[in-house]
């Protein structure tokens, strides 16, 4: 099985980062993908603060476990907590409660705070969750975990050629803005603007559907028949076992303090 794994997250180019090896490596890939599932679904069915917080701590230890790369992983939850910053400032004042304060005369409810910081402590978790058990896979090994979890074979065939070919895409998009930017065009908020950025995106899009049709054949002439191959190689393991038993008892935890 490949081992070039990475800490991004994001972007699968394990081979260009440095990797230091970590005990999450050795788990089976199908057991971390189901892991991260059953956590997920546990902390984003919860409400719970205490079992929120517990689970985010939880998450936290796993990253280091996992030795992510502080700086990349800091930044990726920073984004992910800008998006919903707006959300969240807006749920204490439009969600009814018992108001505790007040700004600009809009009053904002006990209810809504605690409903605003549910989804940052759920949000938090379960990507921390993600990037040190999902995010550590190559594509590849996270393309046959799937397959033998018996996820259907055109949704692995789709995520896998789409992680591959990104980059290619992304490198058509900067040869095309460099021609662009040759004819000493320069990109300004008015319609010949507009009409060019619309001009960039279709050929864009022609020259990918003209490099998938190439792809296709290539394949077909090394016989390709739309089978996906399988490693035959994941095998569970103790390390596997106590994984699962610590992960079950966690779970079970936090279960337990969202009924009580």
């Amino acid at each position: 099985m490949p081992q070039g794994l990475e800490h991004s997250g994001t972007s699968w180019k394990g081979q260009q980062l440095k990797h230091r090896q970590s005990a999450v490596d050795r788990l089976d890939p199908r057991a971390r993908v189901v892991a991260v599932s059953a956590f997920a679904l546990v902390v984003v069915l919860s409400s719970d603060l205490m079992a929120l917080s517990l689970a985010l701590a939880g998450s936290l230890l796993l990253a280091l476990v996992a030795r992510l790369n502080l700086k990349r992983t800091l930044r990726r939850v920073i984004a992910m907590d800008l998006f919903m910053l707006f959300l969240i400032l807006m749920l204490p004042f439009t969600t009814p409660g018992e108001p505790i304060f007040h700004v600009a005369g809009l009053p904002a409810s006990q209810e809504g705070l605690v409903h605003a910081l549910q989804i940052t402590l759920k949000a938090n978790a379960v990507v921390l969750a993600l990037l040190a058990l999902v995010g550590t896979q190559t594509a590849t090994t996270l393309g046959h975990a799937l397959a033998h979890l018996r996820v259907p074979d055109k949704l692995v065939h789709l995520m896998l050629f789409t992680v591959r070919y990104l980059e290619v895409i992304g490198q058509e998009y900067k040869r095309m803005r460099r021609a662009m930017q040759a004819r000493a065009f320069v990109l300004r908020a008015n319609r010949h603007s507009w009409r060019s950025i619309g001009y960039l995106i279709g050929m864009l899009l022609v020259h990918s559907l003209e490099r998938s049709e190439r792809i296709m054949d290539a394949m077909k002439c090394r016989g390709y028949q739309g089978r996906f191959y399988l490693f035959d190689d994941m095998r569970l393991t103790a390390v596997d076992v106590r994984f699962g038993v610590l992960l079950a008892l966690f779970l079970s935890l936090l279960i337990g303090l969202h009924l009580l």
